[in-house]
């Protein structure tokens, strides 16, 4: 019992103390500073937007405000779930996220280790600019240039197949073929800057290791399976653990800059169902209840992926 006792206490004496804590904070008073700009953010654009959640489950009417607006409960989501285009819109947006995790985030990873195993220093950071640059181009550019480039009439992929006595294809008019578009132009623009997270663990893999294989006679490419993989692998699983919550994410801003009335009818997705209802027809509690509703889904696939992935491999958020 005393051993406990004294357990007890040697445990309690290292806790550090509030005034402990405020002396570390106050030696180190200048990062604190800079990180309050941060902080500061974080709160007004992320933790007081939450309260707005609240018309979701409210009658909501601008004169009387979100206090004032009557509480209906769970009516406004058995609304949303019962209009005509909400499951299409749910469908749509699922296979488009999961598209984009299924090709974007290998190809990530492929940039990443294609990229380490460069030996001309100068030729990688070229690489690495080239692929970087998209990801700071707005959608409204980039739709404009795919627009231009898959034109049937001017664009210079018709052009070649004017040259070759084919007739040209709209890929962007056509419905079978425009998911492709957004599903390539997604690749384009995030495939070099999310794989700067993976590059980042690649630096730090063991040389020795390396070194110790190449005497053994491993290849390269059995180096990179047996060695830059398996070194790499938490970094991977954390990654499409968090990556995995994006799968209803349908990147609004491409599919509203692309879209036509020809392809319609697989571009009704989440955001453009929320855009509609919340700005067009003034539906607030309904866009609102969509959006918490996609909050909710997404959760709850990043906690389904974290479980899965503890079990496999022992790797996990938490």
């Amino acid at each position: 019992m005393a051993i406990s006792s004294g357990n007890v206490i040697s445990a309690k004496r290292s806790a550090p103390s509030f005034a402990g804590t405020a002396k570390l904070y106050w030696r180190y008073r200048y990062l604190t500073l800079l990180m309050l700009p941060s902080l500061a953010a974080l709160v007004i654009f992320k933790y007081i937007p939450i309260y707005g959640l609240t018309i979701a489950f409210k009658e909501f009417r601008i004169k009387a405000g979100i206090l004032d607006s009557p509480w209906v409960g769970l009516d406004i989501f058995k609304q949303v779930f019962r209009m005509p285009g909400f499951s299409a819109a749910f469908r749509n947006t699922l296979i488009l996220g999961a598209a984009n995790l299924l090709v974007s985030f290998p190809a990530q990873i492929a940039l990443a280790l294609l990229l380490n195993e460069l030996n001309n220093a100068r030729y990688k950071k070229l690489v690495q600019t080239f692929s970087y640059l998209p990801h700071f181009i707005s959608w409204i550019t980039l739709s404009g240039l795919f627009l231009q480039l898959l034109s049937p009439s001017a664009g210079p992929l018709a052009a070649l197949a004017k040259g070759l006595g084919l007739k040209p294809y709209y890929f962007m008019g056509e419905p079978d073929t425009f998911r492709l578009v957004l599903v390539a132009a997604n690749l384009w623009k995030g495939i070099g800057w999310g794989s700067i997270i993976f590059l980042a663990a690649l630096a730090g893999v063991d040389q020795e290791m390396y070194e110790a294989a190449l005497i053994d006679g491993a290849s390269r490419f059995q180096r990179v399976i047996f060695i830059t993989l398996p070194a790499i692998a938490p970094t991977i699983t954390i990654m499409l653990i968090m990556r995995s919550g994006s799968v209803l994410n349908d990147n609004f801003d491409q599919v509203y800059n692309m879209t036509n009335a020809a392809v319609s009818r697989i571009t009704n997705v989440l955001g453009v169902l929320t855009y509609d209802l919340g700005l067009k027809n003034m539906k607030y509690s309904q866009s609102t209840a969509i959006g918490l509703f996609r909050n909710l889904v997404s959760f709850s696939l990043v906690l389904a992926t974290n479980w899965f992935s503890r079990r496999v491999n022992d790797y996990g958020i938490w």
